[in-house]
């Protein structure tokens, strides 16, 4: 077990290059299932999510390797099991597409309910009414899920909500469905768009993917293909976010500006300088952080992975923000942990009223979820004093390399080891 140790003060400077999109690379790696041919992944970010996926594909009998430190080679032919191996699985939310490529490979899937962070509740109605349009059956058993066809067939299928699971699953599992499949009220997200590029160049008809009607037409066969992953845009937005709350001066590389657009929004809202080139942005901290409101939306809406971030900035900034939550039922367990650094925050439901303060102070923190120990980090490099933040797996699930970024930047940031506990019973 580690922890991350910062201390705050440092103005961060310089040049961070951004790593391929974690939520891409999850909808990608399980794509690959329904290949034909091996797959060459490029740009593939080096995080525990990939690890995990890798091992369950490892598991379930397909042939996977690494490249290089950023490409990964998998021949999903040897794969001959529809049933996913459960203790992966259940480490992380994304396993739940590998429900819509085993059914679009075999017309069975058989997967442990998803994990993942523990911010709300992972329903997955939406995805079993698209695979019930499309001719299967399902049952929930044991937490298991086992969805099951005869013959799956193209079908319409309007989803009750703006949901990027679903839409990704149903497009895993039509691709090879005969007819015509259309998904009405699709996400519209950059990784939709992604993993629908990387379908079609294994040779697959997908059409309309970011906007709110996707066509899919079924082929009998998906070719193995070589596709770089784009770039992550929750990554550089932390960053963004980093650099405005140091007041620093920062080139984030390796970006799609067009996707960062909301976020860029709000920072320049704030009184921040951006300034967008081909595939850069550069990010200039002021001296007084304007308040500022934030309600989270489906893209292109600003970004729910990005809220508990910007609430670290709001937390510094000049009089009383207002954040409303309108994605998730609950992601503010967050909150508590700002607190105990000094921040001014009170929920109520899926508002957050945050009142600036002069300045955060250093305390023991946890990373609860993903991009609420990314906030920790933010909240550390602003805070006087020595900020201990435990935990950190959740991050590494999302973050590349995220100390060595941090201190390219002149952040005082490190890792320190924690002697796992024994329990009780084993003394």
């Amino acid at each position: 077990m580690d922890k991350f140790i910062v201390t705050g003060g440092n103005r961060l400077t310089g040049d961070v290059y951004i790593s391929g999109a974690k939520n891409a690379a999850d909808a990608i790696i399980p794509a690959t299932i329904l290949s034909d041919g091996v797959c060459r992944i490029e740009n593939i970010p080096n995080i525990s999510d990939v690890a995990i996926f890798a091992r369950i594909l490892k598991e379930m009998g397909a042939k996977v390797r690494m490249v290089n430190k950023s490409t990964m080679e998998i021949d999903p032919r040897p794969i001959a099991s529809m049933v996913a191996p459960y203790e992966p699985v259940r480490q992380m939310r994304a396993s739940s597409y590998l429900l819509g490529a085993l059914l679009g490979r075999f017309s069975r899937a058989v997967v442990a309910m998803p994990g993942g962070c523990d911010f709300c509740v992972r329903p997955i109605d939406q995805h079993l009414k698209g695979f019930s349009a499309l001719g299967a059956t399902y049952s929930l058993e044991g937490g298991m899920v086992d969805v099951s066809a005869k013959q799956l067939k193209g079908n319409n299928i309007y989803l009750d909500m703006v949901t990027v699971g679903a839409t990704i699953n149903i497009m895993l599992a039509a691709v090879k469905t005969p007819g015509l499949t259309v998904i009405e009220n699709a996400a519209k997200e950059p990784h939709v768009v992604d993993l629908a590029n990387f379908l079609n160049t294994m040779g697959a008809d997908v059409r309309g993917a970011g906007t709110d009607v996707i066509k899919i037409h079924g082929v009998d066969h998906l070719e193995g293909a070589t596709y770089s992953i784009i770039p992550d845009q929750i990554e550089a937005g932390t960053y963004m976010v980093a650099a405005a709350a140091t007041k620093g001066d920062v080139v984030v590389h390796n970006v799609i500006p067009k996707h960062l657009e909301s976020i860029t929004a709000k920072l320049e809202e704030m009184g921040v300088t951006v300034e967008e080139y081909d595939e850069s942005v550069r990010v200039i901290g002021c001296d007084h952080l304007n308040k500022c409101n934030i309600k989270t939306m489906p893209h292109p809406g600003f970004p729910t992975d990005m809220q508990s971030q910007f609430a670290v900035l709001l937390s510094i900034a000049d009089g009383t923000s207002i954040i409303n939550e309108s994605v998730f039922d609950s992601r503010y367990r967050y909150v508590e942990e700002l607190r105990r650094l000094g921040a001014k925050i009170s929920v109520d439901g899926r508002i957050a009223v945050v009142e600036g303060v002069k300045e955060l102070v250093g305390a023991p923190v946890k990373a609860v979820d993903l991009r609420a120990g990314a906030a920790m980090i933010i909240a550390g490099l602003v805070a006087r004093g020595v900020t201990q933040i435990d935990e950190v797996e959740h991050i590494e699930r999302g973050y590349e390399a995220v100390v060595e970024k941090f201190r390219s930047l002149g952040a005082d940031i490190r890792v320190a080891s924690v002697p796992e506990k024994v329990p009780a019973k084993a003394l």
